[in-house]
């Protein structure tokens, strides 16, 4: 890791604009080189094994990818790698996801300029980062037994997955597909979440992910 007046960033975000204005910003606090960008999932996995980031900020709803798959696998091959997760989702269930596969950080989108520099300097100082409008509620998540969680907050992980998947529009053998399970554990999934939900059928399970945040 380099000293905190020269850490070195990748920023990984489909939307152009957003890069470029992420860079201009970065560069101007004086202690932050942007040394790549990309809209792409699988060339990120590239660009982090040849320009050797500190770290990746990384946007949770680049097309056909699977954030907390990809840090988990980053993670697994870069293990002094930072990831902040930089995102438009206030929902604290991606915040708890992608900090279980290993993310240092999650920050909300609309945050301050001065909070993501902020966010990136404490990160690479040791620290993990929550968007303070999401700090409260994520650590009474990650207290609480599973036992005692309702609702949204009673899913495991994969189920979370699939919810997304399927109410996002995917059939049920898509989303095995997509998971690697069988089409049996992906019916299990949707019956496991309907209960948990308190949901009878496909199209209340739908609404309520739209309701909730949860389809991207």
């Amino acid at each position: 890791m380099n000293t905190l007046s020269n850490i070195r960033i990748l920023l990984a975000d489909d939307h152009t604009m957003v890069r470029e204005s992420l860079a201009r910003v970065l560069e101007s606090s004086g202690a932050i080189t942007v040394v790549g960008e990309t809209g792409d999932s699988q060339q990120m996995l590239e660009m982090v094994g040849r320009l050797k980031p500190d770290m990746v900020i990384l946007d949770y709803s680049m097309p056909n990818h699977d954030p907390a798959s990809q840090i988990s696998e980053l993670l697994r091959i870069y293990s002094r790698l930072k990831i902040l997760v930089l995102t438009v989702h206030q929902n604290i269930q991606y915040a708890v996801r992608v900090l279980e596969h290993g993310a240092h950080g999650y920050l909300i989108k609309s945050a301050a300029v001065e909070e993501l520099v902020d966010a990136i300097k404490s990160i690479c100082a040791g620290s993990i980062y929550l968007s303070a409008e999401l700090q409260q509620e994520v650590l009474l998540h990650m207290r609480r037994p599973r036992s005692e969680r309702l609702g949204l907050d009673a899913l495991s992980p994969r189920e979370f997955d699939f919810l997304r998947l399927f109410a996002g529009g995917k059939s049920l053998q898509q989303c095995a597909r997509s998971m690697d399970i069988s089409i049996s554990t992906a019916s299990t999934y949707r019956a496991r979440i309907l209960d948990k939900l308190n949901l009878k059928t496909n199209s209340e399970l739908i609404r309520f992910a739209l309701e909730h945040d949860i389809v991207q």
